[in-house]
């Protein structure tokens, strides 16, 4: 999961917790929350012709944007995570079985199609999941279920997942607390540049685990926690720093190469930091069509094997912001090459990171025309 250099080892000493609920409301434009109604079983929006102005925006179906090959490809994909469940509740196999993060990309997964704790055709795996998620909330506010080096990246996406649970439905007080303390971990841990890397302290910055966090961020400024507004500010200015002049993002805010992967997590990070209209999200936006044909993510005709996955994720949550043009192309053709991957029994397969993770992160990217999570509206 992890863009760039190998994770540090484990910090064994972690921050202490600071009470949360002192703050104002984050992000640059401070849009009203909205909570929609999840549905209880899997109700397809009907993709409609838009005109040039308004096609592949937020809210304007692109014409056949949900085809019913797409519709089967989830459905198998969907039948493949149930079966990966384990008992605790969490899902995958092999050494990341009982990872909270990937666990809850794989929950998130679910809602993306209608499920909710309790509700929907897959209501029970996502209800489980959250179980195992609440497990292994820690009173520091950390999410990790495991040993590993880089708990931020789990940490971020269990926190999204947590998020965009309570934006649903916010009677649920344990998930309250647990968001809360999350939040508040991720807000001490961010360094003096503004960014966050693979330990919950602020010794350094990348620009992977920045966007994990700052997205996580959002979700939680959606279901209506606070968040500082210097937080986000200073998450800005990191990542506005992390770019190159060719438009494209580096790893780490000193001197380094501009990469697809890295570039769409730094375009998503500055939209979920409420940065739509700017000339750096633009730049980073025309890099990436760099890559979009004949197949969206290959340069020079080659797919890169390592963080496949993850640039498409974040890929297709900033074309989809974007909106536009850039929508109604990538959209195609991711489609058509995510699909082109789907294995016999419904997978994606992925070496580093396991097929749950890799399942998870191919089912969120071609169920973003569903429009049902939170997290992708602006």
């Amino acid at each position: 999961m992890m863009l760039g250099r190998t994770a540090q080892p484990a910090v064994a000493r972690l921050l202490l917790p600071i009470l949360f609920g002192v703050g104002v409301a984050c992000f640059a434009q401070d849009a009203p929350i909205r909570t929609p109604i999840v549905p209880p079983a899997i109700t397809t929006p009907q993709s409609t012709p838009a005109t040039t102005q308004s096609r592949g925006a937020e809210n304007a179906p692109i014409e056949d944007e949900i085809t019913p090959e797409l519709e089967e490809a989830i459905r198998r994909g969907l039948e493949y995570l149930k079966t990966v469940q384990n008992q605790d509740g969490s899902l995958g196999r092999g050494r990341l079985a009982h990872h909270a993060g990937i666990s809850a990309l794989g929950a998130i997964a679910f809602m993306a199609q209608g499920s909710v704790p309790g509700r929907g055709t897959y209501g029970e795996v996502v209800q489980r999941v959250l179980d195992f998620v609440l497990s292994n909330c820690s009173e520091t506010g950390l999410i990790a279920s495991d040993d590993s080096s880089g708990p931020m990246y789990g940490h971020g996406f269990a926190t999204l997942f947590l998020g965009e649970i309570h934006g649903m439905n916010r009677s649920d007080e344990r998930v309250r607390d647990a968001l809360a303390r999350a939040v508040q971990l991720i807000v001490n841990c961010q360094n003096d540049q503004g960014g966050w890397r693979y330990n919950p302290v602020p010794y350094d910055a990348d620009i992977s685990v920045t966007i994990c966090e700052v997205m996580a961020l959002r979700s939680a400024r959606n279901a209506g926690l606070k968040v500082p507004k210097e937080t986000i500010d200073a998450a800005v200015r990191y990542v506005r720093a992390c770019q190159n002049s060719d438009g494209g993002f580096r790893y780490m805010k000193e001197a380094g190469g501009s990469l697809w992967p890295r570039t769409a997590a730094g375009v998503a990070a500055l939209f979920y930091a409420g940065v739509y209209e700017d000339d750096s999200a633009e730049r980073g936006l025309d890099y990436l069509m760099k890559f979009a044909f004949p197949h969206p993510g290959a340069v020079n005709g080659a797919f890169a094997q390592s963080h496949y996955y993850y640039g498409h994720y974040y890929a297709a949550q900033a074309m989809y912001l974007a909106g536009g043009d850039r929508w109604s192309k990538w959209w195609p053709a991711v489609r058509a090459e995510l699909l082109s991957r789907q294995q016999a029994d419904g997978s994606w397969a992925d070496a580093q990171s396991g097929d749950a993770y890799a399942t998870a992160m191919a089912l969120i990217v071609l169920q973003m025309p569903k429009r049902y999570l939170p997290i992708f509206q602006k």
